[in-house]
């Protein structure tokens, strides 16, 4: 019966750097245990807590599961490199879109830049790149060193489509609401005019992708559903709508979100709405649509909400 691994010291924690676990007595053949996963040089994991990790996210059946899911394994994989980054380094372009919880598909190797003339990482499971000082900012997000909301996007630029960076851009200018409704511009991640800055700060890859995203990205879509659905709308020649449009009673009172209105017009359009029969009180007109009823071509087929008696 094979032996099983000798515990590890608890302060070196589930993640941990070689050097670090050698200076605590650990030999080399124990970093080399089955129970212990390598995805950086020099870095170590232990294979127990990405079981941990897994069950955890595999419980998780509240919506945008599958983003919080990518999101916290990113955000474990920098925590991981973190042990054995290079000073000065930082996770950037769609490692960091994804740590964030931008609607991006999860790159496989970590995205880790550093500023010119610095020489950029290397190494297994490592995407390095050294960008302008200009070009950057950084922050750091649940303690991981990050480029900043608008400068991911504009990295964005050498590998997503123009209307993906609207969807991202959608995304980052986004003003959440609190239960009550009452909106917060101050916890947005970045404002349009942080995201023209961005663009205007040096040349960069993509610049015309990212003027042309620009001039398409608005305040007021809370997923990429309704961001889709407002460009094809609008490339079928429907006018722009109000987004996130505030439907209220004759005395004042907020009834309810629309995610999309034509208040001229009295009419309401709902992506996966939730809340429809009190808001039809409002005399307003309201039409569903969720992402099944999108047709292949583009167009959306709406259908009148359903009340209950």
């Amino acid at each position: 019966m094979p032996v099983p691994p000798a515990p590890l010291p608890h302060l070196l924690g589930a993640q941990f750097s070689t050097t670090d676990a050698l200076r605590a007595g650990i030999s080399r053949s124990r970093l080399r245990a089955r129970d212990l996963t390598a995805p950086f040089h020099g870095a170590r994991r232990t294979a127990s807590d990405i079981r941990d990790e897994d069950k955890e996210l595999a419980d998780d059946s509240a919506p945008l599961a599958s983003s919080h899911a990518a999101a916290r394994r990113m955000r474990s994989k920098a925590k991981c490199f973190l042990t054995v980054m290079p000073p000065g380094a930082f996770i950037c372009g769609r490692s960091a879109a994804v740590i964030r919880g931008y609607p991006v598909d999860a790159p496989t190797d970590l995205d880790v830049a550093v500023l010119s003339p610095r020489r950029a990482p290397k190494g297994v499971g490592v995407k390095g790149r050294r960008i302008e000082p200009r070009l950057v900012s950084v922050e750091r997000v649940d303690g991981i060193p990050i480029s900043s909301a608008a400068s991911t996007w504009t990295m964005l630029a050498r590998d997503l489509s123009t209307r993906q960076l609207i969807i991202v851009g959608d995304a980052i200018v986004h003003v959440p609401r609190d239960r009550y409704g009452t909106p917060h511009p101050e916890e947005a991640d970045a404002t349009l005019e942080q995201l023209l800055e961005a663009v205007a700060s040096g040349r960069q890859i993509g610049v015309k992708k990212l003027r042309t995203a620009l001039e398409r990205i608005r305040v007021g879509s809370s997923s990429p559903l309704e961001t889709e659905y407002r460009l094809d709308a609008e490339d079928a020649g429907l006018p722009e709508p109000v987004l996130d449009f505030e439907v209220r009673d004759d005395h004042g009172r907020l009834l309810g979100i629309s995610e999309f209105a034509y208040p001229s017009l009295r009419v309401a359009i709902e992506v996966e709405g939730t809340t429809i029969a009190r808001r039809e009180s409002s005399g307003t007109a309201i039409c569903r649509s969720t992402a099944t009823t999108r047709q292949p071509a583009g167009m959306w087929c709406a259908s009148p909400p359903t009340t209950s008696a």
